[in-house]
């Protein structure tokens, strides 16, 4: 299992990787493992603002529809549209191409309460 040292976590699985001011969100290879053959992702609008732990969007399987929970508070500045025609790539690549969204933080302090890669490999 892909787990990436560089990168953030949280308990709900999604992950952070943070660059200055900004933060890209998606889902952990161990997520999309779980979840199955994704079929639809729901996400929120450019200039949305969400605080730690929010759901921000949904992701659609063939097997359930989960909530994705925002892991650090700030404002969507980028949706992956690219994930509306091509929603596997999340399944394919969760740190790469199947990236979900960039967000402006608002509290970096709140990194504080996200797990590195040997915690969420714990977790899991």
């Amino acid at each position: 299992m892909n787990i990436p040292e560089d990168l953030f976590y949280t308990k709900d699985h999604e992950w952070v990787r943070l660059e200055d001011d900004t933060a890209t969100v998606g889902i952990t290879d161990f997520a999309q493992g779980e979840l199955g053959d994704i079929i639809f992702l729901e996400f929120p609008d450019v200039g949305d603002a969400f605080n730690q732990g929010e759901a921000f969007g949904t992701v659609e399987a063939v097997k359930t529809v989960a909530d994705l929970f925002m892991p650090i508070s700030g404002e969507v500045i980028v949706v992956n549209t690219d994930l509306e025609e091509a929603p596997e790539k999340v399944n394919s690549d969760a740190y790469g191409e199947g990236w979900m969204v960039k967000v402006k933080l608002s509290n970096p302090a709140e990194k504080e309460h996200l797990l590195n890669a040997v915690a969420y490999k714990d977790l899991i």
